[in-house]
């Protein structure tokens, strides 16, 4: 019970917080909210009126002696008019507010997906796409069903409770009005507070159902690696441990459901019980009149058949508040990686790079790179190889700014990244990644995403560049092939090969290789590296290696090793040195030879 009262003002300012932050988005369409705000008032007025002609209507064949005389007809007109204008009002609230309701989801969708891509190198690779995609998906549409909950639901009947309870006070014994105003009250207290604890239930299913949900996502992203160990059992175990948590939590959310529903019922059926009796007196004793009698029950059933459905509703409207919660808290979230408020575009000029002194570690504990300092001057080609975990692959995430150093500068034309504009930085690079991952569309659209608006001859050109052409041409569907989710459709090779097209696509005026082509066969990577030689002559490149056979003519050669540079020189001067690289280099020529050699059948 401690922790239920702590927990609670606190969970009701974070609600009051996410209503706070959907505003702005309410603001871009007031004109719209404020004539569906119009259409409602107009509904419940007329609404209101229905019970009155009714009264009206009983209490003239009511009177006696006028049984046998025409009912006037303007009692029967004003009676079809009102119900007509309730149900005509309700539609043309519905019809304006539409295009609040989905505008602001897109909204809300778009900002999301902006914000995801805002965020660091660092947080795409601890996030759990599962889990990310469904708090999305929950949000927003939790949040249209906050404005449906809000307009259609608690607004309707907190207007129709007061033009209720204004009328019974004007016409009727106050009592009339104090009961249904201490019902109300009472309901509204009760529901809020057993919905504010049932609330625990829910929020387990959300982390339940995120959780199942990404294990499911994952476990098929890797179906491969599945296969490979024979796992199927263990992924259907780990999935199902969750989904067991999330079915007994869903179950506690539904009894607890039913018992505030019966608590509800509870309470309006004395209230109703009440007035009805109160009603019923005055008929006896003549203060009121049977048509009087007729309007009050009339009331009643109009006010306490919505205000049950309140209970729902505000139920929902907890889950929704929830629901939204937690892509909120992403929303909030910072991007570590911004652009300073005095960035400038980068002015590329001949895109000479300079790494001065550079030091990083991913975590305080965990450092990577140590006072790396080298240049690569306009045009030319430097090469850094080294064992995994050595720091190669960092150098490329820091060029383009993916994390920023924790000591030391990069410089392009000697501007520091830091200083310039992230678009104009990554619009100057292109890179060829050592995991090409592809979108499940086809192999155009692969390749022209370097540049999406360049022709379909330039995409063609880049594609013979990448020795890819002739290949796609002799598909099926050629170009208009189907890659698969993550390129799975393709071999590594090909999948590699779409990427360098990508990247001459791009036209950037700095090239990185990092062990572009380590899933190339021999006759396929030589093939790649003299198209890479005669396109990277005009570049300034980078080039981060595994096999030493495609680095040989690089300007310079660095090896690195723990995160320092051990060595530095020309092919040629390596070897003579006689030291890691030459080491290296032996290991690979003598893989190669193993190779070369002809099996045993």
């Amino acid at each position: 019970m401690h922790i239920r009262h702590t927990e609670a003002p606190a969970q009701t300012r974070r609600d009051w917080q996410t209503i706070r932050f959907l505003l702005p988005y309410l603001w871009a369409y007031r004109g719209r909210a404020a004539l569906a705000l119009a259409f409602l008032i107009l509904a419940k007025l007329a609404n209101v009126g229905v019970p009155l002609a009714l009264k009206e209507i009983v209490d003239f064949l009511d009177a006696p002696g006028l049984r046998e005389l025409a009912l006037p007809m303007v009692l029967l007109l004003a009676y079809g008019v009102l119900r007509l204008g309730s149900s005509a009002f309700n539609e043309l609230r519905d019809v304006v507010f539409a295009r609040v309701r989905h505008g602001i989801m897109r909204r809300l969708s778009l900002k999301f997906l902006e914000h995801l891509h805002a965020l660091s190198l660092r947080f795409h690779l601890e996030r759990k796409t599962g889990a990310i995609t469904r708090d999305l998906e929950r949000g927003t549409r939790s949040a249209s069903s906050l404005l449906n909950y809000m307009l259609f639901n608690i607004l309707p009947t907190l207007v129709e409770v007061t033009l209720i309870a204004s009328v019974l006070l004007v016409k009727y014994d106050p009592w009339f009005a104090i009961i249904t105003f201490v019902t109300v009250v009472i309901y509204v207290a009760f529901t809020f507070a057993i919905t504010d604890w049932r609330m625990q239930y829910r929020h387990q299913m959300n982390a339940l159902d995120s959780q199942a949900n990404s294990q499911a996502v994952d476990s098929l992203l890797n179906f491969e690696t599945v296969k490979y160990f024979n796992n199927e059992a263990y992924e259907y175990h780990r999935y199902d441990a969750s989904l067991t948590g999330w079915e007994d939590a869903a179950v506690k959310t539904q009894t607890s459901l039913s018992s505030l529903n019966i608590g509800q019922g509870a309470i309006i059926a004395v209230g109703v019980t009440l007035i009805m009796a109160l009603a019923a007196r005055g008929v006896i004793d003549g203060s009121m009149s049977l048509g009087d009698l007729v309007l009050v029950n009339a009331f009643m059933l109009q006010m306490f058949i919505p205000l049950n459905f309140l209970g729902v509703v505000y139920s929902q409207l907890k889950h929704a508040l929830s629901d939204m919660a937690q892509m909120f808290d992403l929303l909030h979230r910072p991007p570590e990686i911004t652009d300073r408020p005095d960035a400038h575009p980068l002015a590329v000029g001949d895109g000479a790079i300079r790494f001065e002194r550079v030091s990083f570690a991913y975590n305080a504990d965990r450092p990577i790179l140590f006072d790396v300092d080298f240049a690569i001057p306009a045009g030319r080609k430097v090469a850094v190889v080294g064992a995994s975990g050595s720091g190669k692959s960092t150098l490329a995430r820091l060029l383009f700014r993916f994390y920023d150093v924790s000591g030391g500068r990069v410089l392009i034309n000697g501007q520091d990244v830091r200083d310039v504009t992230q678009h104009s930085l990554r619009e100057a690079i292109g890179i060829v990644p050592q995991d090409t991952v592809l979108f499940n569309d086809t192999l155009y659209y692969n390749i022209a995403y370097g540049r999406p608006d360049a022709g379909r001859e330039e995409i063609f050109a880049a594609a013979r560049v990448a020795q890819i052409h002739d290949f796609i041409q002799s598909l099926p569907q050629g170009y208009d092939t189907l890659v698969g989710e993550r390129g799975l459709k393709l071999s590594g090779g090909e999948k590699q090969r779409v990427a360098i097209a990508r990247a001459m696509l791009k036209k950037p005026r700095i090239l990185v290789f990092d062990e572009a082509t380590s899933s190339l066969d021999s006759q396929s990577e030589q093939a790649i590296l003299e198209a890479l030689e005669r396109v990277a002559q005009d570049h300034t490149t980078l080039v981060i290696a595994h096999r030493l056979s495609t680095i040989v003519d690089a300007d310079e050669i660095l090896v690195l090793e723990a995160g320092r540079i051990a060595e530095r020189g020309t092919h040629r001067a390596l070897l003579e040195h006689n030291g890691r690289y030459a080491h290296l280099w032996a290991l690979q020529q003598e893989e190669r030879a193993r190779e070369a050699l002809p099996r045993a059948v």
